[in-house]
């Protein structure tokens, strides 16, 4: 079989490049949104990775994200459907659902996101959910959570540089969980919904098995470091007072970034799992600590 990807100098890309190049012949394709171009796929598999990202320092262009997320996403679906190949994936996102989630994010829940990131990625979705596929034709919509592994210099890369300068952390006191996703775990979903022909298309999240709270990665970035942790359990009233100061003086700590320190985002990957009929080969934990002990090289 022959698997394109799209997206593939990203981080993700890289990596499932890697998994996926022992079993399978790997193409790559370098596409951006453009009027009127015609796109021609000869595959057996496409995967779409290529996009926009979430931007947290909000300077984008809001058109970008329609350009990049869904405009493109049409023309490469439109290239799939007039095209020989079998297997369409598409990465989208949780956020395309909600930017904050009370209770288990499912995939039964009515999206409403909030960002144009999150609004362009829907569309990019109902636009390949409103198309009839052909007979022997299957495509699965992805919502990954935050997704990391070795190699990943995103926001978790922030609290381990907390941690490696002996920085206490503060916010013991906010109990909350989050789910997150190993690459590995992502690179494996992948290669089996490639191989297995029964599994249905449709929307589907991915997440590790367990969620974890802040406290608990902060926990195990001292286990990764060999450090004895230092959790703080401030007031959350004192912290929420100093959150709303920096949203005035322009402060490290703000309302935005407590909130996302701070909020419960679980994830059900039930669906996926449910579908794949076998056990991701990372837990949580693991997964994690392989990710911090990469930030040491």
């Amino acid at each position: 079989m022959k698997v394109t990807i799209t997206g593939a100098s990203g981080f993700v890309g890289q990596n499932l490049q890697d998994y996926l190049k022992v079993t399978y012949e790997i193409d790559t394709l370098s596409v951006r949104f453009l009027e009127d171009q015609t796109i021609k796929l000869e595959t057996d598999a496409i995967i779409h990775l290529a996009g926009k990202a979430h931007d947290l320092r909000k300077v984008s262009n809001p058109q970008d994200y329609y350009e990049a997320n869904f405009e493109l996403t049409k023309q490469l679906f439109d290239a799939f459907l007039d095209s020989e190949s079998s297997v369409f994936i598409f990465m989208s996102t949780v956020k395309a659902v909600a930017d904050k989630v009370d209770g288990i994010l499912t995939e039964g829940i009515v999206p409403n996101p909030k960002t144009h990131y999150g609004i362009a990625k829907l569309q990019a979705e109902q636009y390949i959910l409103s198309k009839k596929l052909p007979t022997g034709k299957r495509v699965y919509i992805f919502r990954p959570c935050m997704i990391h592994g070795p190699g990943n210099k995103g926001n978790l890369n922030l609290l381990y540089q907390l941690v490696v300068k002996g920085i206490p952390w503060p916010l013991g006191a906010f109990e909350n969980q989050r789910s997150f996703l190993s690459i590995e775990n992502l690179c494996f979903v992948i290669k089996e919904l490639l191989r297995n022909e029964t599994i249905p298309s449709g929307i589907y999240n991915v997440a590790d098995d367990e969620s974890l709270s802040t406290n608990e990665l902060i926990e195990l970035l001292g286990t990764s470091l060999g450090k004895k942790n230092r959790i703080l359990n401030l007031s959350p009233k004192r912290i929420n007072l100093l959150a709303r100061l920096g949203d005035f003086f322009h402060l490290p700590l703000n309302s935005e970034r407590l909130q996302k320190l701070t909020e419960n985002y679980v994830v059900s990957n039930e669906k996926i799992a449910t579908a794949l009929g076998k056990s991701l080969p990372v837990n949580a934990k693991d997964g994690l600590l392989k990710t911090f002990k990469s930030f040491r090289k």
